[in-house]
């Protein structure tokens, strides 16, 4: 493989240290949709945040005395605070969020920028997706690969379930490689390492096991965590089955979970992969794991057109294998 992110410098060390801080303090939350994110910071009452919750979840001005005090140097020295313009308020540049029993670092409300790291209710989805095909794979995992892993909860997961695995974590933003580094410590997985790569080409060989929870809305702005591509954002998923594909191992597995536009009845990325599975012996599986995400997207010219935007899950099992 080519070489891995850099070990922990000083901000990415305190980061770390933050991140333990909350968790061994017992913070949990569970991230919503934007739109839901939106809807309870606009509550009365809700404008400041309280707790570290409010910080650290709803990503809610606040002062630096809702929180010890080496906490917040904590912040400052890992460069994730930043001054609000008048008041005396802070917001902090990350949330935390909860899967699994682990915290995962990712990029605070509103996700704006070009570069920003999301996690999500379609996190929680994929986490579920992944969980429940290991529970059903028999044979080993050596080799592992989360394209486009983000924050890396899907590779962080595979690496926790596995642990003899070597799991590599691929992203094309390196804002998402230094947090999915930062959260594979955190989380304990020494096996799992993040690499620059687009799709599958920055490492060599084969693989036992792929997960992928790539980006599949039209975004105007072309932010990475969110434009797909395509006609209608399946453009991304479609080149991520088609690289699994040349890369599978014998008996390897990969788990694509998207979404898709469905217009008039009809899901193109369904008829992409039959397509490119027709006359093959890859066993593969197909199924809606929400029929309607992201319904807000259907106001947006690009998709006046479709019906609704479902999420789905493709699995693809290679022949052979021992």
């Amino acid at each position: 493989m080519s070489t891995p992110a850099p070990l922990l410098c000083e901000a990415d060390a305190s980061l770390l240290a933050l991140a333990k801080a909350l968790r061994d303090g017992g913070y949990r939350f569970v991230t919503p949709t934007p739109a839901t994110h939106a809807r309870v910071n606009r509550r009365t009452g809700n404008e400041v945040a309280r707790d570290l919750r409010g910080v650290f979840g709803w990503s809610r001005p606040f002062s630096p005395d809702v929180m010890p005090a080496e906490m917040f140097a904590l912040m400052q020295r890992a460069e994730v605070a930043v001054p609000e313009s008048e008041g005396g308020l802070w917001r902090s540049l990350v949330r935390l969020s909860s899967l699994d029993g682990a915290l995962f670092l990712h990029s605070a409300y509103p996700t704006g920028a070009a570069d920003a790291v999301f996690f999500g209710p379609d996190t929680y989805r994929f986490a579920s997706a992944i969980r429940i095909e290991l529970a059903a794979r028999a044979a080993p995992i050596h080799r592992a690969a989360d394209i486009g892993c983000g924050a890396g909860p899907g590779g962080i997961l595979v690496a926790a379930a596995c642990p003899g695995a070597a799991v590599a974590m691929l992203d094309i933003n390196d804002a998402a490689l230094r947090l999915a580094r930062i959260n594979a410590v955190l989380a304990g997985t020494s096996n799992a390492a993040a690499f620059r790569s687009d799709l599958l080409s920055g490492v060599p060989g084969d693989f036992d096991w792929i997960v992928s929870n790539p980006p599949y809305l039209l975004d105007p702005a072309r932010r990475s965590y969110r434009h797909g591509g395509g006609s209608l954002g399946e453009g991304l998923s479609i080149a991520i089955l088609d690289a699994a594909l040349e890369r599978l191992a014998p008996g390897g597995t990969l788990v694509l979970y998207t979404g898709i536009a469905i217009v008039e009845g009809h899901d193109a990325f369904h008829a992409a992969a039959a397509g490119r599975l027709a006359g093959t012996d890859m066993a593969w599986r197909y199924r809606e794991a929400d029929p309607d995400v992201f319904g807000e997207e259907l106001e947006d010219g690009a998709y006046d057109q479709a019906d609704r935007i479902a999420a789905v899950v493709l699995t693809i099992t290679k022949p052979g294998g021992r």
